[in-house]
């Protein structure tokens, strides 16, 4: 055994990487493990590639739109390399940041494959061959892989995950896209604007299932407006490939079955935990997950896991939060998890954000809740920018105003967001939130506005009771 360490993080993503920094600042001697690239999904097959090719998607967007407002720019025309170049270098970029922190927080970064032994230290292999490093505690930080059904025909099928998707050679014509979670609309988002004929097969009654009804409506509006094909409810029964032609068939929701075809496959139905690296251990699971208290404590005292490996959010912030206080814990620091506002959002043009209970989850825990939303055709700056679709959505507790859950549709509602979060962290009330001056004119205006009508409909109940 050539090294040990106080602290070794297996696993170089956004849970991994900011596990090891603070463990690194709070003085102990850290190691970190990563397979592939740092950054992890979210850097290298997920968050930042995703989003750079959006910002493209939303210029294009942008360039249409202009015609109707008199600028004019001639015929539109794509370069798919130009695109991925930038994209890569943006990557890179990021890359090189993570690398240089860690370098300067001292941390030693091995680049190969980390296994957790029974004895508690940790192998790591290299292509230069095999070391054992001794590890006083360790965080698992694995992350996860895309999910694949047990389609029939699939196996014989060339087809792209969200792993793979990003290294498609040109733009296609076609493409289908099975599983209209938060993933598949997004990349549903950035074919329509490429001009690519788009078509979401999702098995669930409405797409991205788990957010605000509400908002998935409203994104599936949009989405149509873009020329994408919905087939919600629908079951996919097999799949099969002529030359370079995919075909899917499935049966929707009314039990009629429909056969489509594209010139590209995109499954997009979940991720799984990589446990590659706890393999020779015995620890406790959750399902496919691995289970960990909420100090991110597994079921062995000394391993911490964090991120997708242990389920739950599945975000890149989340797995940060997470790894913080895991790296905390491991350092002799009591610190845990809270999960109450955990801001989530899908990044589709427009976009959806998110932040604590949905109205239906509130219902299902006994809450006595009430809800205000306000439309951004309401909002000048909506209205002058030419992004008047959408909607702030606040739900709070009935008895005292205070807000449990916030959901945005619309144009950079994931930037605003943070102020609802904001909100909730403090434990404020809708009649804080009315008194809480805006800039005008900003869309963030909207939370404020929601909030208004909310204390003013208070208001006006309270009349109506003192006059009865």
């Amino acid at each position: 055994m050539k090294s040990s360490y106080e602290i070794v993080v297996i696993g170089g993503g956004p849970g991994g990487y900011v596990a090891a920094l603070n463990a690194a600042e709070l003085g102990k001697k850290t190691a970190l493990i990563e397979a592939d690239f740092l950054g992890g999904t979210c850097l290298n097959r997920g968050c930042i590639p995703s989003k750079t090719y959006l910002k493209h998607s939303e210029i294009i967007e942008q360039i249409e739109k202009a015609k109707d407002w008199g600028i004019e720019t001639g015929s539109l025309t794509l370069s798919f390399d130009k695109m991925k170049k930038r994209k890569n270098d943006v990557i890179e970029r990021l890359r090189g940041g993570i690398a240089f922190l860690l370098k300067q927080g001292k941390i030693d970064v091995y680049n190969g494959f980390g296994t957790l032994l029974a004895d508690g230290n940790v192998m790591v292999k290299t292509d230069a061959g095999e070391e054992t490093i001794g590890a006083g505690k360790v965080i698992v930080a694995t992350g996860s892989t895309p999910a694949v059904p047990p389609i029939p025909g699939l196996d014989s099928v060339h087809y792209h995950t969200s792993d793979t998707i990003f290294d498609l050679p040109d733009i296609p014509k076609s493409v289908i896209i099975i599983g209209g979670g938060v993933i598949g609309v997004e990349f549903a988002t950035i074919f329509a604007a490429l001009k690519t004929e788009v078509t979401i097969v999702e098995a669930a009654d409405r797409i991205v299932p788990t957010e605000d009804a509400e908002a998935s409506k409203f994104l599936a509006k949009n989405l149509k407006k873009k020329g994408i094909k919905l087939h919600v409810g629908a079951k996919v029964q097999q799949v099969e490939q002529t030359g370079s032609a995919k075909t899917v068939v499935c049966v929707d929701a009314k039990g009629k079955e429909l056969t489509l075809s594209a010139d590209t496959l995109l499954v997009s139905t979940g991720r799984r935990p990589n446990l590659s690296a706890v393999k020779e251990v015995n620890l406790e699971q959750n399902g496919p997950f691995l289970k960990v208290n909420d100090q991110m404590e597994t079921s062995i005292s000394h391993v911490y896991a964090v991120g997708d490996v242990i389920g739950g959010w599945q975000l890149a912030h989340a797995a940060s939060a997470e790894g913080v206080v895991a790296a905390n814990n491991a350092a002799g620091i009591q610190d845990r998890i809270d999960y109450k506002v955990m801001p989530r959002c899908i990044y589709t043009l427009p976009e959806i954000a998110s932040v604590g209970l949905s109205e239906e989850e509130a219902k299902k825990q006994g809450i006595e809740i009430r809800t205000e939303k306000f439309d951004f055709a309401g909002s000048g700056k909506a209205l002058s920018a030419g992004e008047p679709e959408g909607f702030t959505k606040v739900i709070f507790e009935a008895k005292y105003g205070e807000i449990i859950g916030v959901v945005m549709a619309g144009a950079h509602v994931t930037e605003m967001i943070s102020e609802a979060s904001a909100f909730m962290y403090l434990e404020g009330t809708v009649e804080e939130a009315a008194k809480m001056i805006h800039p005008h004119p900003t869309i963030s205006e909207t939370f404020f506005e929601a909030a208004v009508k909310a204390v003013q409909k208070l208001e006006s109940r309270k009349k109506m009771v003192l006059v009865g």
